[in-house]
């Protein structure tokens, strides 16, 4: 017999609920600032400069120092493990560095993929074992909320539906146990771009994908109004012949999302998210040029949350 379960309680949901709100205020987006040490290897190679702590910790300290007005773009930054616990050259935390500027602070907690057995190449995320420890000891040290990627490809035979049960369900489980310690969980299903699959092809995909996460959550009890969903555009793959416009796209992932997020999920804005892909991506093929006629919120917003253009 189904019963109702008294996951988290009223105060607990109004602290994820506000958390979730500051983050995707209008106009706002994520700073995703959690690269690991090895891509932050890759970063400072470029510039010739060696790969060391505290050329990292100088790395950041100049990204993190910028003018407080950036909080007019930025509702939350997610930081690597280390970052959380590195300091400015007065000695002031990096999350008291956020803080101070109105910004929440939040941090990567999956450690990375692993195959899934029986599967054709497929894989599932690590990082569940002592989640729950590491999750308070974060939201000690100053964290707001969670990150967590699932990876999924698109073939012929991929992905399995094994494979997005297995995703679903951990995401479910990570998200589940960041609310129980006060962290908002941003869910991850990401659906590679790679292949030569069309734009329908991924669009029936993303939609299956998220429908199975948010059966997941509700199975999990997780609070929607504190959570946040970080999806993938809906994309024909690198390799298909066929080129679609960004209207396309954009048609295709506002569908995708309006058919399977439900509306208690925070930022579910659809004339907002048209908009923003849209522009996104024109921006990706280097044919946006700010008019003055679009909102000065859109364009602050989709330049801040997506770095990789």
């Amino acid at each position: 017999m189904t019963h109702q379960f008294l996951a988290l309680s009223p105060e607990q949901k109004k602290e994820l609920s506000g958390i979730a709100q500051r983050i995707v205020a209008s106009g706002k987006g994520i700073l995703a600032a959690d690269e690991s040490v090895g891509t932050m290897g890759n970063r400072l190679q470029r510039i010739k400069v060696e790969n060391t702590e505290e050329n990292r910790r100088t790395f950041r300290e100049i990204l993190f120092s910028s003018d407080a007005s950036i909080s007019q773009q930025i509702g939350g930054v997610i930081f690597f493990h280390e970052t959380l616990y590195q300091k400015d050259s007065k000695g002031k935390p990096f999350p008291a560095v956020i803080k101070d500027k109105g910004i929440v602070v939040g941090i990567k907690l999956d450690k990375g993929m692993a195959p899934l057995a029986g599967t054709n190449g497929e894989s599932t995320i690590q990082g569940l074992d002592g989640l729950a420890e590491r999750c308070a000891q974060y939201k000690k040290d100053g964290a707001d909320f969670g990150k967590w990627r699932a990876v999924l490809k698109i073939s012929d035979t991929t992905p399995s539906t094994l494979a997005i049960q297995e995703n679903a369900n951990t995401l479910a489980r990570y998200a589940s146990i960041c609310q129980q310690n006060g962290l908002v969980p941003i869910v991850e299903p990401e659906i590679l771009p790679d292949g030569d699959h069309d734009l329908q092809r991924c669009q029936y995909v993303t939609e299956k994908v998220l429908a199975a996460v948010y059966k997941a959550l509700n199975d999990h009890h997780v609070y929607l109004e504190g959570t946040l969903l970080k999806p993938n555009m809906v994309t024909a793959g690198h390799s298909c012949t066929k080129k679609y416009t960004p209207e396309e796209v954009a048609m295709a992932t506002v569908t995708a999302l309006s058919r399977t997020v439900p509306a208690a999920v925070p930022g579910n804005d659809v004339s907002s998210i048209y908009s923003l892909l849209s522009i996104n991506g024109l921006a990706c093929q280097g044919q946006y040029v700010t008019s003055g006629k679009s909102s000065t919120a859109a364009t602050q917003s989709v330049f801040t949350a997506s770095y990789v253009y």
